[in-house]
């Protein structure tokens, strides 16, 4: 599932996901509050998470979703590549952050190494 602001970013991210046959593409919110809403009804394995939207933080939102029993792995994705940030997602039990400058690279590679747990 993919929670971002961005319209482009999404059309973008959904089209690159779906290209894996592995991943299964379950769905995509614009906002925090709405991820936490669909997390609850859709049970994805994998939450990729925006940083910075309006309303409701990435941050805030991942700690609500991994507060809960048996929640997804859920990656903080994001522009802003600061250690203060990182530092906050690992606080929030994020299980992943990744610039988006990273995306084509880093992504793929850690939503499968969720299976080899």
């Amino acid at each position: 599932m993919l929670v971002d602001d961005n319209p482009e970013f999404l059309r973008a991210a959904t089209s690159f996901l779906r290209a894996d046959p592995q991943i299964e593409f379950v769905g995509q919110a614009t906002s925090g509050r709405e991820a936490i809403e669909l997390v609850s009804r859709l049970w994805p394995d994998v939450v990729i998470m925006d940083l910075v939207m309006p309303n409701m933080s990435g941050l805030k939102a991942t700690q609500q979703i991994k507060a809960q029993p048996e929640p997804p792995y859920v990656i903080i994705l994001t522009l802003y590549d600061d250690p203060e940030y990182r530092a906050e997602a690992q606080r929030v039990n994020a299980d992943g952050f990744i610039p988006k400058s990273d995306f084509g690279t880093q992504l793929l590679p850690l939503i499968h190494s969720f299976g080899n747990d």
